[in-house]
């Protein structure tokens, strides 16, 4: 293990909050208690900016794979100070494989992407074919947080219509994407509900997060109940 390894891990035990761990890992059923330390999100992101401005930054982001899951939200938080575009790509890229847990995945939205939205474009529809679940779910969160306003391009719900998995992980960001696009795309959303081209369980749970939805209207969700496969 290297120096930076152990200055890190000092750090992380130092902000160990064991309820938390405990609250932590019933959410996560993927993820290893024993690698799971307990350290809140706050406490995290402030390590992470302290962190970033040191040389050894870019060291520990070299270093993979990682022994705690909170290693890995540190890194993720790491490579979101990246300003470069290109330098937090290869990041991203570098760090996919080793994702094993929906948390880890949701957290990281580097800011320098919504620069760069037509390269990133790119990079999404390369992890939208990945056989590797976290690069798939990272993919389509990217398109949920950047191309649903101004940047949004029907072709796009073509994209994640057009998955096919077995992995609950993958399907549940499916159903996610589709009601969050029914909330803010309503128009181009509705036919993908309509003419039933997601899977069942796929299908319905997007009814059921849009309904829960406070931007969708009482008519139009009254009306997506109506859209349930029975």
């Amino acid at each position: 293990m290297s120096g930076i390894e152990q200055e890190i891990q000092r750090r992380l035990f130092e902000l160990q909050d064991l309820k938390y761990k405990e609250f932590a890992c019933k959410l996560m059923p993927t993820v290893n208690p024993e690698t799971v330390i307990g350290v809140r999100t706050p406490d995290l992101r402030k390590l992470a900016r302290e962190f970033a401005k040191t040389p050894e930054a870019s060291e520990f982001l070299q270093i993979l794979p990682h022994a705690y899951y909170e290693e890995n939200n540190l890194h993720g938080f790491l490579i979101e100070t990246i300003k470069d575009y290109e330098t937090a790509a290869r990041a991203v890229d570098a760090f996919l494989p080793y994702i094993d847990n929906w948390a880890t995945c949701d957290l990281i939205s580097p800011k320098i992407f919504k620069k760069h939205l037509p390269e990133l474009y790119a990079k999404i529809k390369v992890w939208l074919i990945s056989n590797r679940t976290y690069t798939v779910r990272f993919g389509m969160g990217m398109l949920m947080s950047f191309y649903l306003d101004d940047d949004f391009r029907p072709e796009m719900l073509d994209l994640v219509a057009g998955i096919r998995s077995e992995e609950y992980y993958v399907n549940m960001m499916i159903a996610w994407y589709f009601a969050t696009a029914l909330a803010k795309q309503y128009e181009a959303a509705l036919p993908y509900i309509q003419e039933q081209r997601l899977e069942k369980w796929t299908h319905n749970k997007a009814i059921q997060k849009a309904i829960e939805s406070y931007r969708i209207s009482d008519k139009a969700k009254a009306y997506l109940r109506t859209l349930k496969i029975k």
